[in-house]
């Protein structure tokens, strides 16, 4: 089970009415404190960061097929989804796809490599419909190192981006199944503005919580996705109310850890979704 993070982000300036007097005045003061944090950026410019290292392999993933429910706050079920997995060759693809009451439409490919550690190889992600603010289609490849985004209704973007080996993008559950026990994991995602950016990424464990299988009671470690910016884009994130959103996972524990559910929102200051394991339905016999 991956996580379905839009990583088609579309930055926008803020627009403020000319009678609110009280953003306006936020405003100011945002302006003014500007020449207290450049010093700062410039010595995030000049400083080296701490680099994350690919996650090992404890779990080998192979053929899956899955099915799930992403729902609202109140529970109200939003969509219905599967998750398609199989080995390619030397690497294994990984598709998952929800279609909304609505008609909107939401659906990410990733392919990566499992010799002794994970390496995300390809990423292409696609939503659209009226669940979203606008539609996307984003997309990577580490064989060309070349990326294209298309996000609303502007030019699609590409070019050459270099990808870090500890790229997290759509592996996140995947990776905390593999984490051994209170162990916390550091890397990257790339979103896309429509350039690609680049942010510190930290799945971190925070607690065990109870969950039921009928009357069987187990227990599930939640983990904390965390996503930062870089650099300058660090300090000025808070400042101009740009920072990402925080996603927690909760995988089970025991001899076969998997994905039980994810609680967070899919794309920047949009609502907060769960994901959770589903089942088919069935026809009515004749």
């Amino acid at each position: 089970m991956n996580y379905m993070f839009s990583d088609g982000i579309k930055v926008r300036s803020r627009i403020v009415a000319a009678g609110d007097q009280a953003s306006l005045r936020g405003m100011r003061e945002r302006v003014q404190a500007l020449p207290w944090i450049l010093p700062i950026l410039v010595l995030l410019t000049t400083s080296s960061s701490v680099v994350g290292a690919p996650v090992k392999v404890r779990f080998a993933e192979s053929t899956t097929h899955g099915f799930l429910v992403l729902r609202n706050e109140r529970g109200d079920v939003l969509a219905h989804g599967e998750l398609v997995q199989a080995p390619r060759g030397p690497r294994v693809e990984n598709r998952m796809t929800f279609r909304f009451k609505d008609g909107s439409f939401w659906e990410e490919t990733l392919s990566f490599t499992q010799s002794k550690v994970f390496r995300l190889m390809a990423y292409h992600q696609v939503q659209k419909g009226l669940a979203f603010p606008e539609a996307t289609d984003v997309s990577f490849d580490r064989d060309t190192g070349r990326y294209r985004a298309k996000i609303g209704d502007d030019d699609a973007a590409e070019g050459n981006v270099e990808l870090p080996d500890d790229l997290f993008n759509g592996m996140a559950s995947t990776l905390m199944k593999n984490l051994p026990a209170g162990t916390t994991a550091t890397g990257h995602n790339i979103v896309f503005t429509p350039k690609p950016q680049i942010l510190d990424t930290e799945l971190r464990p925070e607690g065990e919580d109870r969950y039921f299988v009928g009357d069987a009671e187990r227990t599930a470690t939640r983990y904390l996705l965390k996503m930062e910016p870089r650099g300058v884009a660090k300090v000025v994130a808070p400042i101009i109310g740009k920072e990402p959103p925080e996603v927690r996972f909760w995988i089970s524990n025991g001899t076969a850890p998997t994905f039980v559910k994810s609680e967070g929102p899919v794309f920047v200051k949009g609502p907060s979704w769960r994901i959770e394991l589903g089942a088919p339905g069935w026809a009515e016999k004749d």
